[in-house]
């Protein structure tokens, strides 16, 4: 390693997974320089996870939610402090508390957060909630232990649907509303859920699809006490949890001339950021669910992820390529992993559902609820999902990797049939949804369209 690489000044801007791993990864390869955390949370990284499984069921409380650390990173913390502004020119990074850190390579970690209520006053109403850090998680098991007469979720996306899941387990009664035709149809696509419509409404949940959340009210003290539905219909509840998705941490970079927009920071596959004229900006690296990053098995298209294992792998990727020359570096080719237990299944995902046409029931069957469903585009595998059939998932990730052809050679399948039967994934357009998908291609569009005026005559 190049003994410059090996010195200097690092900054991590995100305090979280991403950011922990990566402070590691940097020790762990030599790093010998100065290296800065920066997290708005005022608490060390934890995990995220459990906020919407144990610790809104009681099993675990929120403060045992810490990440573990594989070695101390020896770096300096500055939590409790946000990011305001990035100068690329004078490489540094501007703090809301007035100071500057300077940097010689710098990694963009700030991931998301919860997507709020669009209407400020009524989601300020006591008894509203969203769901993304320990706060959040503490203040809402804090009332459902409480025993609230009423639940509403709004979105029945995976985090609704765990929120929902948490609340029949503590024997709550709980209303879920989503703007789409069924629960988590823009992660999984339209067959898987029908299973998923019949879990919720199989476990006692007020399922109303096809709707949405017009107002929401409270009471003369701001208490929240209903809401209204596009359907004319009330729902008199306790307690509101807002799960309409993430929002990627960028605003501070606005002015920053990177190519940062909804969908997060674009970068290339090496994990370095582009500008907004599409140019890769050699010191700033990108990792963790803020990130938008090619892929040679989706049709190279920039992929978003709100995933634990692709925050961990690309974090480590980054650290890597901050300290090694060009030849050196490595791509973050991980195919993109993630998983969900609600209303006793443990549902499991590798590759891209949204990034194909059919799916075959390779193995199982959704009347037993015991299945692994293959996802196919355009005759090559992309993606699988399996119900309580986990340790499968690895014979798909590997035809996923080699590109197998679709729909998947019989070794596949417990049931020759079962292949040979191809329904299309009826995976819907993500507008329509009170949800969104945690894996979303899409073609890189900068955000400011630039345009040169030449004089005439």
């Amino acid at each position: 390693m190049p003994s410059d690489l090996r010195d200097g000044r690092i900054v991590i801007v995100g305090a979280s997974l991403a950011g922990l791993r990566a402070a590691e990864t940097l020790r762990e390869e030599g790093f010998a320089g100065s290296l800065t955390v920066v997290g708005d949370e005022p608490r060390p990284p934890y995990d995220r996870p459990p906020l919407s499984k144990q610790v809104l069921i009681g099993d675990v409380p929120a403060e045992a939610t810490a990440l573990p650390m594989r070695r101390d990173p020896d770096a300096e913390w500055r939590l409790g402090v946000a990011a305001t502004g990035l100068d690329l020119l004078e490489k540094r990074v501007m703090l809301a508390d007035g100071e500057s850190l300077s940097y010689d390579r710098l990694l963009i970690a700030t991931g998301t957060r919860a997507r709020p209520w669009p209407n400020p006053e009524e989601g300020a109403l006591q008894g509203v909630f969203t769901l993304r850090t320990i706060d959040d998680a503490t203040g809402l098991a804090e009332v459902l232990a409480a025993g609230p007469r009423r639940v509403l979720v709004i979105g029945a996306g995976f985090t609704g649907s765990e929120i929902a899941s948490a609340c029949r387990e503590r024997g709550l009664d709980v209303t879920v509303a989503e703007r789409g035709p069924a629960p988590l149809v823009g992660a999984l696509g339209g067959t898987l859920s029908r299973l998923a419509t019949l879990m919720h409404r199989g476990h006692g949940v007020d399922l109303r699809c096809g709707v949405t959340v017009t107002a929401l009210h409270g009471d003369g003290n701001g208490r929240f006490t209903g809401a209204d539905l596009s359907d004319g219909t009330r729902v008199e509840a306790d307690v509101c949890v807002v799960a309409l998705g993430a929002v990627r941490n960028v605003e501070w970079l606005a002015e920053s001339g990177l190519a940062a927009g909804r969908r997060g920071v674009a970068c290339d596959a090496g994990c370095q950021a582009f500008n907004m004229y599409g140019i890769v900006i050699n010191d700033v690296f990108v990792a963790g669910d803020v990130s938008r990053f090619p892929h040679p098995l989706f049709g190279y298209q920039m992929l978003s992820l709100e995933h634990w294992g692709n925050a961990v792998a690309q974090a480590e990727v980054a650290a890597h390529n901050m300290l090694n020359p060009g030849p050196l570096q490595r791509p973050h080719l991980t195919i993109p992993t993630f998983w969900s237990t609600q209303f006793g299944l443990n549902i499991k995902s590798v590759g891209v559902p949204t990034y194909s046409d059919h799916v075959v029931i390779a193995q199982g069957s959704l009347e037993a609820r015991r299945l692994a469903m293959v996802y196919g585009y355009r005759g090559r595998v992309t993606a699988a999902v399996t119900v309580d059939m986990g340790k499968a998932l690895d014979y798909y990730r590997h035809l996923i990797e080699t590109a197998a052809e679709f729909p998947p050679p019989p070794g596949a399948a417990d049931r020759a049939i079962a292949a040979d039967i191809q329904i299309p994934s009826d995976v819907p357009d993500p507008k329509g949804l009170s949800h969104e998908p945690v894996v979303a291609l899409t073609g890189y569009l900068p955000d400011r369209r630039l345009m040169v005026v030449q004089p005439v005559g």
